[in-house]
C-alpha cells in the first residue's frame, strides 16, 4: 500500500480524494497532509463528492473537504456556498434556533467565533432568563431539547476531525473514570493547578488537544458541564 507524501504525488487527485472517502478513520487522518499538500489539484472534485456524503449525519470527512474548498476565496468557494446557502450540514432544531453563523463560523475554522456563538445559543436554548443574567444555570439544561444538543454537537465535530464537541467531552470524561480534575488537564483548560486564561491562553484552531471545544465556564463549579454531558441525548452520542 502506498503511504506518505512522496507516495501520494504516484496517484492521482481522484485516487487520492477516493482512498480518502473509503478508508478507515485511522487511515484518513494519515492522509490529511497528502490532502492539503494537493488541495489544488483536489478542490475542483470536492463539490460534487460532497453531494454524495450523508448531510445528515457529522463524518468529520465532509467537515475536512469543506475546509479544503474555501482554503481560497475563489469562484470554487463561491459556488459552494451558494449551494448550500444554508451551510452543507443540515440541523434540526425544535426550538427555532438559526445555526447558519454558528457554521459558517466552522466551515471557516474561525473556532474562536464559533465557541461564542455556541454558548450564546446555549443561552438562548435555556430561556429568556439566562439570556437576560448572561449564563445558563444546570437546572436549565435538562429541559433543552435533545434535537437542538445534538445539533451542535454534529456542528463541532463535523468540522474538527471528530476532535472537538460535548460528547467528546463526555468521552473523555469516562476515560478517566469521571474524575474532573483529570479531565481539565486533558482538554487543556486547566495546567499545573491554574485554570488556562480566556480567551488569550485557548488554542483556536485544530491544533487543540481533543475536547478542547466548546468552553464551558468552570469557575462556577463543574455543575453546568455534568448537566450537559450527562444530557440523555448527548449520551446515546458518546463512542467508548
Amino acid at each position: 500500500m502506498l503511504s506518505g507524501p512522496s507516495a501520494s504525488t504516484t496517484i492521482s487527485a481522484e485516487e487520492l480524494l477516493e482512498r480518502f472517502l473509503t478508508s478507515s478513520q485511522r487511515q484518513r487522518r494519515s492522509l490529511l497532509d497528502q490532502l492539503d499538500a494537493r488541495a489544488a489539484e483536489l478542490r475542483p472534485l470536492l463539490i460534487d463528492s460532497l453531494g454524495h456524503l450523508d448531510a445528515s449525519g457529522d463524518d468529520w470527512v465532509a467537515g475536512t473537504l469543506i475546509h479544503l474548498l474555501l482554503k481560497e476565496q475563489d469562484a470554487l468557494a463561491s459556488d459552494f456556498l451558494c449551494r448550500y446557502p444554508q451551510g452543507w450540514l443540515e440541523l434540526g432544531t425544535a426550538q427555532g434556533i438559526d445555526y447558519l453563523p454558528l457554521q459558517s463560523a466552522l466551515m471557516g475554522k474561525a473556532f474562536e467565533e464559533a465557541d461564542r456563538l455556541t454558548s450564546a445559543i446555549l443561552r438562548q436554548l435555556a430561556g429568556p432568563a439566562a439570556e437576560g443574567r448572561g449564563y445558563v444555570y444546570f437546572s436549565e439544561v435538562a429541559p433543552i431539547e435533545g434535537l437542538d444538543l445534538v445539533s451542535l454537537d454534529r456542528l463541532w465535530n463535523c468540522y474538527s476531525l471528530g476532535r472537538f464537541g460535548f460528547s467528546v467531552q463526555a468521552r473523555l470524561l469516562r476515560s478517566v473514570g469521571g474524575r474532573w480534575p483529570l479531565l481539565w488537564p486533558k482538554l487543556g483548560w486547566k495546567t499545573g493547578g491554574v485554570w488556562t486564561r480566556y480567551p488569550s491562553g485557548f488554542t483556536w484552531s485544530l491544533e487543540a488537544p481533543e475536547g478542547h471545544m466548546p468552553l464551558v465556564n468552570q469557575l462556577r463549579g463543574v455543575r453546568l458541564m455534568d448537566a450537559l454531558l450527562c444530557h440523555p441525548a448527548l449520551q446515546q452520542r458518546v463512542v467508548s
